[in-house]
Protein backbone atom coordinates (compact mmCIF):
# COMPACT_ATOMS: atom_id res chain seq x y z
CA UNK A 1 0.00 0.00 0.00
CA UNK A 2 1.19 3.59 -0.56
CA UNK A 3 2.80 5.61 2.20
CA UNK A 4 0.43 7.51 4.53
CA UNK A 5 -2.53 5.36 3.47
CA UNK A 6 -3.98 5.58 7.04
CA UNK A 7 -4.77 9.24 6.29
CA UNK A 8 -7.19 8.36 3.52
CA UNK A 9 -10.77 9.47 4.30
CA UNK A 10 -12.24 5.96 3.88
CA UNK A 11 -11.16 2.66 5.35
CA UNK A 12 -8.96 0.36 3.28
CA UNK A 13 -7.86 -3.26 3.79
CA UNK A 14 -5.47 -3.66 6.72
CA UNK A 15 -3.14 -6.65 6.21
CA UNK A 16 -2.69 -8.91 9.22
CA UNK A 17 -0.66 -11.77 7.74
CA UNK A 18 1.27 -12.30 4.51
CA UNK A 19 2.18 -15.80 3.41
CA UNK A 20 4.47 -17.48 0.90
CA UNK A 21 3.65 -20.39 -1.42
CA UNK A 22 4.07 -23.75 0.27
CA UNK A 23 2.46 -26.96 1.53
CA UNK A 24 0.97 -27.62 -1.90
CA UNK A 25 -0.48 -24.08 -2.25
CA UNK A 26 1.36 -22.35 -5.14
CA UNK A 27 0.49 -18.66 -4.53
CA UNK A 28 1.24 -15.87 -2.11
CA UNK A 29 -1.65 -15.32 0.31
CA UNK A 30 -2.77 -12.72 2.80
CA UNK A 31 -5.26 -12.17 5.61
CA UNK A 32 -6.90 -8.78 6.15
CA UNK A 33 -8.83 -7.24 9.00
CA UNK A 34 -12.61 -7.57 8.46
CA UNK A 35 -14.36 -4.45 7.15
CA UNK A 36 -18.05 -4.19 7.93
CA UNK A 37 -20.16 -3.16 4.95
CA UNK A 38 -22.01 -4.16 1.81
CA UNK A 39 -22.13 -3.26 -1.86
CA UNK A 40 -24.81 -0.95 -3.22
CA UNK A 41 -26.23 -0.07 -6.62
CA UNK A 42 -27.57 3.27 -7.82
CA UNK A 43 -31.08 2.04 -6.99
CA UNK A 44 -30.45 1.53 -3.28
CA UNK A 45 -27.88 4.11 -2.18
CA UNK A 46 -29.58 6.17 0.56
CA UNK A 47 -27.80 9.39 -0.46
CA UNK A 48 -26.09 9.00 -3.86
CA UNK A 49 -24.85 12.62 -3.94
CA UNK A 50 -23.10 12.24 -0.58
CA UNK A 51 -21.67 8.90 -1.71
CA UNK A 52 -20.36 10.51 -4.90
CA UNK A 53 -18.64 13.28 -2.94
CA UNK A 54 -17.16 10.82 -0.43
CA UNK A 55 -15.66 8.65 -3.17
CA UNK A 56 -14.35 11.71 -5.03
CA UNK A 57 -12.60 12.91 -1.87
CA UNK A 58 -11.03 9.46 -1.46
CA UNK A 59 -9.71 9.53 -5.03
CA UNK A 60 -8.26 13.01 -4.53
CA UNK A 61 -6.60 12.00 -1.27
CA UNK A 62 -5.09 8.95 -2.97
CA UNK A 63 -3.69 11.14 -5.75
CA UNK A 64 -1.97 13.40 -3.21
CA UNK A 65 0.00 10.60 -1.52
CA UNK A 66 3.74 10.83 -2.11
CA UNK A 67 4.44 8.84 -5.32
CA UNK A 68 8.10 8.20 -4.49
CA UNK A 69 9.05 4.58 -5.24
CA UNK A 70 5.48 3.73 -6.26
CA UNK A 71 4.87 1.10 -8.96
CA UNK A 72 4.19 2.49 -12.45
CA UNK A 73 1.08 1.55 -14.39
CA UNK A 74 1.36 -1.83 -16.07
CA UNK A 75 0.08 -2.45 -19.57
CA UNK A 76 -1.24 -5.92 -18.79
CA UNK A 77 -3.97 -4.69 -16.42
CA UNK A 78 -5.01 -1.77 -18.67
CA UNK A 79 -5.14 0.72 -15.78
CA UNK A 80 -3.40 4.10 -15.56
CA UNK A 81 -2.12 3.79 -19.12
CA UNK A 82 -2.97 5.91 -22.17
CA UNK A 83 -6.49 5.10 -23.33
CA UNK A 84 -5.19 4.21 -26.79
CA UNK A 85 -3.47 1.15 -25.29
CA UNK A 86 -6.93 -0.30 -24.58
CA UNK A 87 -8.02 0.07 -28.19
CA UNK A 88 -7.28 -3.44 -29.45
CA UNK A 89 -8.99 -5.19 -26.54
CA UNK A 90 -11.95 -2.82 -26.65
CA UNK A 91 -12.58 -3.30 -30.35
CA UNK A 92 -12.27 -7.05 -29.93
CA UNK A 93 -14.96 -6.89 -27.23
CA UNK A 94 -17.21 -4.74 -29.42
CA UNK A 95 -16.93 -7.32 -32.19
CA UNK A 96 -17.79 -10.12 -29.74
CA UNK A 97 -20.90 -8.22 -28.65
CA UNK A 98 -22.30 -7.75 -32.15
CA UNK A 99 -26.04 -8.35 -32.03
CA UNK A 100 -26.15 -7.88 -28.25
CA UNK A 101 -25.55 -4.13 -28.04
CA UNK A 102 -25.65 -1.14 -30.39
CA UNK A 103 -22.11 -1.64 -31.65
CA UNK A 104 -22.20 1.31 -34.07
CA UNK A 105 -23.02 3.78 -31.30
CA UNK A 106 -20.58 2.18 -28.88
CA UNK A 107 -17.81 2.43 -31.49
CA UNK A 108 -18.58 6.12 -32.03
CA UNK A 109 -18.43 6.78 -28.29
CA UNK A 110 -15.16 4.88 -27.97
CA UNK A 111 -13.54 6.71 -30.88
CA UNK A 112 -14.62 10.03 -29.39
CA UNK A 113 -12.92 9.12 -26.10
CA UNK A 114 -9.71 8.24 -27.95
CA UNK A 115 -9.56 11.81 -29.25
CA UNK A 116 -9.22 13.27 -25.73
CA UNK A 117 -5.83 14.70 -24.81
CA UNK A 118 -3.60 12.30 -22.89
CA UNK A 119 -2.51 12.90 -19.30
CA UNK A 120 0.32 15.45 -19.42
CA UNK A 121 1.13 15.69 -15.72
CA UNK A 122 3.31 13.67 -13.38
CA UNK A 123 1.89 10.22 -12.63
CA UNK A 124 -0.26 9.97 -9.50
CA UNK A 125 -1.67 7.12 -7.45
CA UNK A 126 -4.77 5.40 -8.81
CA UNK A 127 -6.82 2.55 -7.32
CA UNK A 128 -7.32 0.94 -10.72
CA UNK A 129 -10.56 -0.97 -10.07
CA UNK A 130 -12.93 1.68 -8.76
CA UNK A 131 -16.16 -0.24 -9.35
CA UNK A 132 -19.31 -0.90 -7.26
CA UNK A 133 -18.09 -4.28 -6.06
CA UNK A 134 -15.09 -2.63 -4.39
CA UNK A 135 -17.06 0.05 -2.52
CA UNK A 136 -18.46 -0.88 0.91
CA UNK A 137 -21.38 0.97 2.49
CA UNK A 138 -22.23 0.84 6.19
CA UNK A 139 -25.22 2.52 7.85
CA UNK A 140 -26.02 4.38 4.65
CA UNK A 141 -22.59 5.93 4.04
CA UNK A 142 -19.53 4.87 2.07
CA UNK A 143 -17.34 3.08 4.58
CA UNK A 144 -14.42 1.54 2.70
CA UNK A 145 -12.67 0.89 -0.60
CA UNK A 146 -11.24 -2.59 -1.11
CA UNK A 147 -9.25 -4.61 -3.69
CA UNK A 148 -6.06 -2.69 -4.38
CA UNK A 149 -4.62 -5.26 -6.75
CA UNK A 150 -4.58 -2.70 -9.58
CA UNK A 151 -2.90 0.04 -7.52
CA UNK A 152 -0.22 2.02 -9.30
CA UNK A 153 1.02 5.34 -10.64
CA UNK A 154 -0.18 6.87 -13.89
CA UNK A 155 -3.18 8.60 -15.42
CA UNK A 156 -5.93 8.77 -12.74
CA UNK A 157 -8.73 8.82 -15.34
CA UNK A 158 -9.27 5.09 -14.83
CA UNK A 159 -10.66 5.81 -11.34
CA UNK A 160 -13.48 7.82 -12.90
CA UNK A 161 -15.13 4.57 -14.06
CA UNK A 162 -17.28 4.68 -10.94
CA UNK A 163 -19.08 7.77 -12.30
CA UNK A 164 -20.93 5.64 -14.87
CA UNK A 165 -21.07 2.33 -13.00
CA UNK A 166 -22.55 3.61 -9.72
CA UNK A 167 -23.87 7.14 -10.30
CA UNK A 168 -26.22 8.96 -12.66
CA UNK A 169 -27.55 12.46 -13.22
CA UNK A 170 -27.05 14.74 -10.20
CA UNK A 171 -24.85 12.28 -8.32
CA UNK A 172 -22.50 11.97 -11.31
CA UNK A 173 -22.33 15.75 -11.58
CA UNK A 174 -21.58 15.97 -7.85
CA UNK A 175 -18.76 13.44 -8.33
CA UNK A 176 -17.22 15.45 -11.16
CA UNK A 177 -17.61 18.74 -9.31
CA UNK A 178 -15.89 17.36 -6.21
CA UNK A 179 -13.01 16.01 -8.31
CA UNK A 180 -12.64 19.19 -10.36
CA UNK A 181 -11.28 17.31 -13.39
CA UNK A 182 -10.84 18.89 -16.81
CA UNK A 183 -12.82 17.90 -19.91
CA UNK A 184 -10.08 15.68 -21.32
CA UNK A 185 -9.69 13.68 -18.11
CA UNK A 186 -13.46 13.28 -17.87
CA UNK A 187 -13.62 12.06 -21.47
CA UNK A 188 -10.83 9.55 -20.85
CA UNK A 189 -12.63 8.41 -17.71
CA UNK A 190 -15.78 7.79 -19.72
CA UNK A 191 -13.69 5.85 -22.20
CA UNK A 192 -12.23 3.71 -19.42
CA UNK A 193 -15.74 3.05 -18.07
CA UNK A 194 -16.94 1.97 -21.51
CA UNK A 195 -13.89 -0.15 -22.27
CA UNK A 196 -13.96 -1.94 -18.91
CA UNK A 197 -17.65 -2.77 -19.25
CA UNK A 198 -17.35 -3.94 -22.86
CA UNK A 199 -14.45 -6.26 -22.06
CA UNK A 200 -16.20 -7.56 -18.94
CA UNK A 201 -19.44 -8.62 -20.64
CA UNK A 202 -18.21 -11.30 -23.08
CA UNK A 203 -15.62 -12.59 -20.60
CA UNK A 204 -18.16 -13.16 -17.80
CA UNK A 205 -21.29 -13.62 -19.91
CA UNK A 206 -22.04 -17.13 -18.68
CA UNK A 207 -20.40 -17.05 -15.25
CA UNK A 208 -21.21 -13.74 -13.57
CA UNK A 209 -24.76 -12.57 -14.38
CA UNK A 210 -24.83 -9.87 -11.68
CA UNK A 211 -21.56 -8.40 -12.91
CA UNK A 212 -22.77 -8.52 -16.51
CA UNK A 213 -25.93 -6.64 -15.54
CA UNK A 214 -23.82 -3.94 -13.91
CA UNK A 215 -21.56 -3.75 -16.96
CA UNK A 216 -24.53 -3.45 -19.30
CA UNK A 217 -25.89 -0.63 -17.17
CA UNK A 218 -22.52 1.15 -17.34
CA UNK A 219 -22.55 0.89 -21.14
CA UNK A 220 -26.07 2.35 -21.22
CA UNK A 221 -25.05 5.19 -18.89
CA UNK A 222 -22.01 6.02 -21.00
CA UNK A 223 -24.09 6.10 -24.20
CA UNK A 224 -26.78 8.27 -22.61
CA UNK A 225 -24.18 10.64 -21.18
CA UNK A 226 -22.43 10.90 -24.54
CA UNK A 227 -25.68 11.67 -26.33
CA UNK A 228 -26.59 14.32 -23.77
CA UNK A 229 -23.23 16.01 -23.36
CA UNK A 230 -21.04 14.94 -26.27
Amino acid sequence: MPKFAPHLPLAIPDPLEMGEPGEGYPWHWSVYRWLEGENKSIENIPDPIQAAVDIAHFILALQHIDPTSGPPAKEHNLRGIPLSMRDEDTRRAIKALHGMIDTDTVTAVWESALQAHEWKHAPVWFHGDMLPGNILFHQGRVRAVIDFNGLGLGDPACDLMIAWSLFSGESREAFRSALGVDDATWARGRGHALSQALIFIPYYLNTNPAGVRNARRAVEEVIADFRANG
